[in-house]
């Protein structure tokens, strides 16, 4: 089969582009002097993982139970579930730290702590835990000069089941930034709030082996990462429209696009209509913050090696997505049937509308990856 034979909207993988960019990420953390525990949110994939993992220690990060188990099961076994779990799912994990080297776990409250050591006891295993610090972005964990945060750190080490690997925080605010030297200030302020609070805990006697650190963006723009001693990147392997708009990557780093088609044509309008709608590319509006004019994703020509400027995504419903053509486009390459290539806003949410991901060399397909789907 070849792309002109692939029904649309099709999920595309370029898979030199991953391979550049694993490789980029991981001589980036080695320069930086951390480990590369990369997060496998964005493709869900084997394969993809196991070049992220390539030439680094081997764990990963993940963000539902289905990927731990499913990553698990064919040999990821040092495994950070970086979402905090709530305490009806502690059980199910303490069953999956049995199949595993290492299964580390992250909260912020002692309700979980509590459930957790309830729930290794009765398995008879251990479990790893990372208390989450809150470093800007105000979605969850603590804050690192919260007052509860020793007494919560001391009640994961009266518990023997548990041990107390570190602290852990996402500076996902980095994604309202309007260029990269804002993002490099936020990466400054993720490093320096984990540091701050584990130094804290370290003058009240507590051992803190490990401080990880997350987001692409952040990691990307790092220039000292003195006192961490990990980051969990993701977006990285595919990367996507926002990521181009922070200035962290080019065009020509993005991995994934959408296959679609043209369905309908309305010059008096200004229009065309493809069949890839939020279903395919999401609804996420991308960097409105730093876009005047936003667009549901970059238009790209069906072999994916040239942006089609003058056309813009303007509205999303289920199963279409409706294209404005500006002066100059070319309309005659535009029939009813064409194709075209979205890079969408939001790789690691369009890349989850898809069951099956067609991974091509160019415009040659080599392949098929099948992502975990689902949350158990």
């Amino acid at each position: 089969m070849d792309l002109d034979a692939l029904p649309t909207p099709s999920a595309l993988v370029d898979l030199d582009t991953v391979e550049r960019n694993t490789r980029a990420m991981a001589a980036h953390a080695k320069r930086l002097g951390v480990r590369l525990r990369p997060h496998v949110k964005t493709h869900k994939c084997i394969e993809a993982a196991r070049l992220q993992v390539c030439d680094h220690f081997g764990g990963i990060t993940v963000s539902t139970l289905a990927e731990a188990r499913a990553f698990a099961a064919a040999g990821f076994l040092d495994i950070t579930y970086a979402v905090s779990p709530s305490p009806q799912r502690a059980g199910a994990l303490a069953a999956l730290a049995r199949t595993v080297t290492r299964l580390a776990l992250v909260v912020d409250d002692p309700a979980t702590v509590d459930a957790l050591a309830a729930a290794a006891t009765a398995q008879g295993v251990r479990l790893g835990v990372f208390v989450k610090i809150d470093s800007g972005l105000h979605r969850a964990g603590l804050a690192a000069d919260h007052p509860s945060l020793p007494a919560l750190v001391a009640r994961m080490v009266q518990h023997p089941q548990l041990e107390f690997r570190g602290l852990l925080t996402h500076a996902g605010q980095a994604y309202h930034c309007r260029n990269r030297d804002q993002v490099r200030q936020v990466a400054r302020a993720e490093r320096d709030t984990l540091v701050t609070a584990a130094e804290r805990l370290r003058r009240d006697g507590f051992a803190v082996p490990e401080l990880s650190v997350g987001s692409t963006p952040t990691v990307l723009a790092a220039e000292d990462l003195a006192g961490v001693t990990e980051v969990r990147p993701g977006n990285y392997v595919f990367f996507d429209a926002f990521q181009v708009a922070l200035g962290v990557c080019t065009l020509a780093d993005c991995a994934f696009t959408v296959l679609a088609t043209v369905i309908g044509r309305y010059p008096e309008r200004g229009t065309v209509l493809l069949d890839a709608g939020a279903l395919a590319l999401s609804k996420d509006e991308g960097a409105r913050h730093i876009h005047r004019r936003p667009s549901y994703g970059t238009v790209l020509s069906a072999a994916g090696d040239r942006v089609l400027p003058h056309l813009r995504v303007v509205s999303l419903t289920q199963e279409h997505a409706v294209v404005r053509l500006g002066r100059g486009a070319p309309w005659d390459a535009l029939p009813v049937g064409a194709r075209v290539r979205i890079v969408p806003n939001h790789a690691c949410l369009a890349a989850a509308m898809f069951d099956r991901f067609h991974v091509v060399r160019g415009t040659t397909l080599v392949g098929e990856w099948r992502p975990v789907r689902g949350w158990e």
